[in-house]
C-alpha cells in the first residue's frame, strides 16, 4: 500500500482527552477516531490490528472445538426476564423500545440469546458437549467511559458459551477455554496470567480473569512470580484429554494468584518474598462456570442417558479484540510511539523512499515493494514527498516491526537500510539480502 493513497490521519499534537498512552497514541497514529463518549470509528489502520486479533481469537477457539456464529446485538427484553437479570443489570443496559412499543436492549452480553438458541435446537445428551462463539459488538452504558477503548460504551468482544450433561464436563470445557487462551494471548505477544477472580454479575463460583501487568490497568492483583515461569500449552495440545488439561489448569493455577476481589492475604503470605507481585493489571480476558444458572429458569434442558429431563451446564468465556488493541500498546511502546507484536502489526514494513524523485531511489523501493508484496510481506511504501524526518516520525509512531530505509547515500555503495523498529538495531544491507532477511 502505498502511503499517499491511504487512510492515515496523523495528529501532530497530543488530544487533551487521552490519559493513558494506549489512547494517546491510537488517536495519534490514526487508528481510532471518537465519535461521541465512549464510541469510537475504527480508521484503517486500527480495523487491520483487529482483524488480525480475531483472527488468532478464531484459531485459538476453533482449535478448541468451539464453532463459530453470529447472534443479534439488539435482544428482546423478555429473554432477559426469562433469566432474571433485565431488573437486575443496572442501567449500564441500554433499554430500548421499537416502533410496536416492543421492549427491546443493546446487548451488552449473550447468555440469554445463546440459551434460547440452544433450548430451540439441542433435545439429546448425545449432542453435548458444545461450545459456540461468536465476535460481536457490545454496548454497555459505562457512566464514566474513559481511557479510549480500555473502558469504552461500545466495544468488541468474542463471547464463548459451553453446554454439559453435568459439573464433570463443564469442568473439562472450562479447561479448553482456559488452555486456549493460554495460547492466544502467547500469540498475540502478552503475558496474560489467568488469576481466581469475581464472577460479578455473570454469576457462577469458578472464574478466571487474564491478566497483563501494566501501571496504568484498572485492578490490583497480587501473585507468585513462578506463574511466569509455566510454558504455553504446546499447538499440538489433546483438547480431547481431561488428564492433559486438568495438568495444565494445575500447573498454572497452583502459584498464587488473585484479583483484588479474591486476594487471600493469608495465603499470600506464604509466598517468599522474593517471589511476590503487587502490582496493577488490565483485564483481557475473563471465563466462567455457572452451572444451572440460565439453564434452569429458561429451560433449557437435555434428555439424558436415563430418559429424564436436566438442565444443562454452562460456562461463558470472553475476550474483548477492542480492548486488547489497547493493551497491547500499553504492554509495548516506547517514547516515539508503537511497537506493535509481528503477529498483530498492521504492516510488516515500512518501506521509507528518503529522495521521492530521484530515479535511483525510486527504482530501488519498486524493487523491494514489488519483492516483498510477492512473497506475501504488508509493505506501507512511504512515497509522500516530505522530508525523512517526517517519515522517520511516522514509521516509529505507527510500529511497523520492520523498516527499510532508501536513500541516495546508502545506494551509492549499493546498500539500503534495514531497522528494527523494537530493538532500534540498523543494519546496512543489499536489496536482495534486506529482501532475503525478511521473508526467511
Amino acid at each position: 500500500m502505498r502511503l499517499s493513497r491511504y487512510f492515515l490521519p496523523i495528529l501532530r499534537e497530543t488530544p487533551k482527552e487521552a490519559e493513558i498512552v494506549s489512547h494517546r497514541l491510537m488517536l495519534r497514529a490514526g487508528l481510532i477516531r471518537q465519535e461521541s463518549a465512549g464510541i469510537y470509528a475504527w480508521l484503517p489502520l486500527g480495523l487491520k490490528v483487529l482483524n488480525k486479533i480475531n483472527a488468532i481469537i478464531r484459531e485459538e477457539q476453533n482449535r478448541s472445538g468451539a464453532v463459530e456464529l453470529l447472534m443479534p446485538v439488539i435482544q428482546s427484553a423478555d429473554l432477559w426476564r426469562e433469566s432474571g437479570r433485565y431488573d437486575a443489570y443496572g442501567k449500564e443496559m441500554l433499554r430500548i423500545k421499537d416502533r410496536h412499543e416492543r421492549e427491546m436492549l443493546f446487548g451488552p452480553t449473550n447468555e440469554e440469546v445463546i440459551t434460547e438458541i440452544f433450548r430451540g435446537s439441542v433435545r439429546s445428551y448425545k449432542d453435548l458437549p458444545l461450545n459456540l462463539y461468536h465476535i460481536q459488538w457490545k454496548f454497555r452504558d459505562e457512566v464514566r467511559p474513559r481511557f479510549g477503548v480500555m473502558r469504552s460504551r461500545e466495544f468488541l468482544m468474542k463471547d464463548a458459551y459451553s453446554f454439559d450433561l453435568d459439573q464433570e464436563g463443564a469442568r473439562h470445557s472450562y479447561n479448553k477455554m482456559f488452555v486456549a487462551y493460554l495460547r492466544t494471548f502467547a500469540r498475540l505477544g502478552l503475558t496474560a496470567i489467568p488469576m481466581r477472580a469475581d464472577t460479578g454479575p455473570i454469576g457462577g463460583d469458578l472464574s478466571h480473569e487474564f491478566i497483563i501487568l501494566a501501571s496504568t490497568g484498572e485492578s490490583e492483583v497480587f501473585a507468585d512470580k513462578a506463574v511466569l515461569d509455566q510454558p504455553t500449552p504446546a499447538v499440538d495440545t489433546d483438547f480431547d484429554s481431561r488428564e492433559a488439561l486438568d495438568a495444565i489448569f494445575k500447573a498454572w493455577t497452583t502459584p498464587y494468584t488473585a484479583t483484588s476481589e479474591m486476594h487471600d492475604e493469608a495465603a499470600y503470605h506464604s509466598v517468599p518474598e522474593e517471589r511476590k507481585i503487587s502490582a496493577r493489571g488490565i483485564e483481557v480476558g475473563h471465563i466462567f462456570y455457572f452451572g444451572t444458572k440460565y439453564s434452569e429458569p429458561m429451560k433449557a434442558t437435555v434428555t439424558g442417558p436415563d430418559g429424564r429431563e436436566t438442565p444443562v451446564h454452562m460456562g461463558s468465556y470472553g475476550i474483548g479484540p477492542s480492548r486488547l488493541v489497547a493493551a497491547l500498546i500499553e504492554a509495548s511502546h516506547d517514547e516515539a510511539g508503537i511497537i506493535w507484536p509481528d503477529a498483530v502489526a498492521p504492516f510488516d514494513v515500512s518501506l521509507l523512499n528518503l529522495k521521492i524523485g530521484d530515479a535511483a531511489t525510486d527504482e530501488a523501493c519498486a524493487t523491494v515493494y514489488k519483492a516483498l508484496t510477492a512473497r506475501g510481506k504488508d509493505v506501507l511504501y512511504d512515497d509522500r514527498d516530505e522530508r525523512p524526518g517526517t517519515k522517520f516520525a511516522t514509521a516509529d509512531l505507527i510500529g511497523s516491526p520492520w523498516q527499510i530505509l532508501v536513500g541516495p547515500k546508502g545506494l551509492a555503495e549499493g546498500k539500503i537500510e534495514l531497522k528494527r523498529r523494537k530493538t532500534g538495531e540498523r543494519e546496512l544491507l543489499s536489496i536482495e539480502d534486506a529482501i532475503a532477511r525478511l521473508t526467511v
